[in-house]
């Protein structure tokens, strides 16, 4: 096969038939990577016609390295279950996978938190590497969160964004970034990162004024003032509070 779809998912029912729907058409295959959800993702995706793989969640990176050695296709496509792809990255997508002198292309994402579209924040155009030759890409296994792509080879840019409808509501934001944290925590950790009471401070500050400023995040509005508030909180704060109860 020449372009395999994959999706990770988790608990995604409500998710993975437009996801997949959006996909079926014009690749070669689509493959659901499930992490054992408890809800009827698995039923939902074989029924739209997606192969379903189950494999017990362990972290990110190892998800989709694991997507990666169990499929043979020239190219692998990464979309998340609340993203979805437009007709004309569809299009973007095949031309670029018939560049065998790439090993992989970056997508940016249009971001959709709470109803709103975020132009600002880090939230646009938000590069993810996600279209790849499958020979030539690894995943870092070092990072579980946030994970980070190795390619042997160049890679280039789409200019079609897929759209990212990643927040529906506060409630799903918080216990995302509430995971998040934590993987921070312990990858601070892991690099031997000591916290101290001023951390405590000074990151929640660093990091606002980098969501709010540095990356435009004021351009959003108090929607953005918000995001930033909580972002500075799950980013600067708690990693460091982790750390600090952990050394007491």
């Amino acid at each position: 096969m020449h372009l395999t779809a994959v999706i990770i998912t988790k608990n995604e029912a409500h998710n993975i038939a437009d996801c997949i729907a959006a996909l079926r058409d014009w690749t070669d295959a689509v493959v659901v990577l499930d992490s054992c959800s408890r809800d009827e993702t698995r039923q939902i995706a074989q029924k739209a016609g997606a192969r379903v793989i189950a494999r017990p969640f362990d972290d990110y990176a190892r998800q989709r390295q694991a997507a990666l050695d169990s499929i043979d296709s020239d190219w692998v496509l990464f979309v998340d279950a609340d993203e979805r792809a437009t007709p004309a990255l569809a299009q973007e997508v095949l031309k670029a996978s018939r560049d065998a002198n790439r090993a992989g292309y970056s997508i940016p994402r249009r971001n959709f938190i709470v109803g709103r579209e975020i132009r600002g924040g880090g939230f646009a155009p938000d590069y993810q590497l996600r279209l790849l030759q499958r020979r030539r890409a690894r995943y870092d296994l070092s990072r579980e969160v946030h994970e980070i792509v190795i390619l042997d080879g160049e890679e280039g840019r789409l200019g079609e964004p897929l759209l990212h409808y990643n927040y529906a509501d506060w409630p799903q934001f918080h216990r995302k970034q509430r995971v998040y944290a934590r993987y921070e925590a312990r990858i601070l950790a892991e690099q031997g990162t000591r916290a101290r009471p001023h951390h405590l401070v000074l990151q929640p500050a660093r990091e606002f004024r980098r969501r709010f400023f540095d990356l435009r995040g004021w351009r959003d509005g108090l929607h953005g003032l918000h995001i930033a508030l909580l972002l500075a909180w799950y980013y600067g704060f708690v990693p460091y509070w982790v750390l600090l109860r952990a050394d007491a």
